[in-house]
């Protein structure tokens, strides 16, 4: 009995705690110009959202009593927009010394210190959740990010995070070294499905939200004409890892360019496809009949095309092309597509919202490209209903442009209105 009598009296706690939280803050309505709520293909004027708390009360109606008002005039309102693949701990690796001298010249706690302030430029761009799919070779760092945003420490994105990817021997940086120096490398090292199986509890067991792998490697274009690639794990290691990561309720996202890598991440299970630049009309169709997303990161592919590793990596430029053909057929086709950037793999002093004019430009309408980075992203991570729309009921991230992004996407590289959980970490508006 007096253990019910406990039980009871701390649920009593935890309600009244819980509505303590919730009355903490005032209500608050936010008068909006135009409002898109990331799910519906219909723009609405002049709509108030009610927020109580962390949570979208409603949507529409009168403005209740004492409620604090913040009028974003004409401006155009969104929800906060994800971005499903990020590298917080890595700033920018366009040659391979950049990328050398961040594992070999910084710490990690250096390191950790640049992937909260790369966070907090995240958030400022209107980015309220990110996926960051592995910390190249700062071990478990990103879970520290992530707790000190969560315990108010630090500005930041709702984050998801990947710990450390996994790759086979030989096969990822740093690379090239004397042999006889044992260097760091960017990733866990692993051989054999055993070995698969037991890293999986590992990241799983130091914070892991996804499960990250290389799955190719050393892209190629045959005379076939298709975008080719040498694999790394086999089937049966990667099916491993997949069916390991699904029995302890976590996703894989597999790093997969050439069609070699793409088909055999999608036969052994994978939930995400990043990059996909070989994508054929064959692969779309498994993608689909297997349910996978696909994160395509076309700005990076430019960015790399162009910079100055490009002349010792001419295979990018031709992939250009080649990735945007195959990202308009992803779209004609249906496929589900997230919005992921790969910021990290470029200087975070790029705002990673140029993403949208490149999806726009490769086939995508505006309004796909924002449901990329809402509703479809929001599935992507399980979380529909809560993130990526604004409804009764959803978390209260709402961002704000002034423009039309449905006129002139790059408006929403210069978001004026921030909000995550019912905080205003931004208002620039005028």
């Amino acid at each position: 009995m007096a253990r019910i009598l406990a039980c009871i009296f701390l649920s009593v706690l935890c309600v009244c705690g819980l509505r303590s939280q919730n009355t903490d803050r005032p209500i608050v309505a936010i008068k909006c110009g135009k409002l898109i709520d990331g799910r519906s293909d219909k723009v609405r004027d002049g709509v108030t959202i009610i927020i109580e708390g962390n949570t979208v009360r409603s949507v529409g109606g009168s403005i209740p009593e004492g409620a604090k008002v913040i009028d974003l005039g004409s401006a155009t309102v969104l929800p906060g927009l994800i971005d499903c693949h990020t590298h917080v701990l890595l700033q920018g690796d366009i040659t391979n010394q950049d990328y050398d001298n961040q594992l070999l010249k910084e710490s990690i706690p250096y390191r950790t210190i640049r992937g909260a302030v790369a966070a907090q430029a995240a958030l400022r761009n209107g980015f309220t959740t990110i996926r960051d799919v592995e910390t190249e070779g700062a071990m478990y760092a990103d879970v520290d990010i992530k707790r000190a945003i969560v315990n108010g420490i630090i500005d930041g994105p709702r984050m998801f995070v990947s710990t450390r990817a996994l790759d086979v021997t030989g096969a990822y940086p740093l690379l090239g070294y004397s042999w006889e120096l044992h260097m760091p490398k960017g990733v866990q090292v692993v051989d054999g499905v055993d070995e698969c199986r037991k890293a999986v509890r590992e990241e799983v067991e130091n914070g892991a939200d996804w499960i990250k792998v290389y799955a190719d490697r050393s892209y190629y274009f045959a005379p076939d004409g298709a975008l080719h690639s040498i694999l790394t794990f086999t089937f049966e290691e990667l099916k491993a890892i997949c069916d390991e990561a699904h029995k302890l309720h976590r996703k894989v996202a597999a790093h997969a360019i050439g069609i070699d890598g793409i088909e055999n991440s999608l036969r052994a299970g994978v939930t995400t496809i990043e990059h996909g630049d070989g994508f054929t009309d064959e692969l779309i169709a498994l993608a689909k009949q297997k349910g996978a997303y696909w994160c395509p990161t076309l700005f990076v592919t430019e960015y790399v095309s162009e910079g100055r590793a490009a002349e010792g990596r001419p295979i990018y430029k031709q992939m250009l092309q080649h990735q945007r053909e195959a990202f308009a057929k992803g779209v004609r086709a249906g496929v589900k597509i997230a919005l992921g950037t790969d910021a990290g793999g470029f200087a975070w002093d790029v705002n990673e919202a140029v993403e949208f004019k490149r999806m726009v430009d490769a086939g995508m309408s505006p309004m796909q490209a924002i449901k990329a980075s809402t509703s479809v992203a929001a599935e992507l991570l399980e979380m529909s209903g809560k993130l990526g729309e604004i409804i009764p009921g959803a978390l209260a991230d709402i961002v704000a442009v002034q423009g039309d992004p449905l006129k002139d996407i790059t408006v929403l590289e210069q978001v004026k209105f921030v909000m995550k959980d019912g905080k205003v970490y931004r208002n620039d508006i005028k």
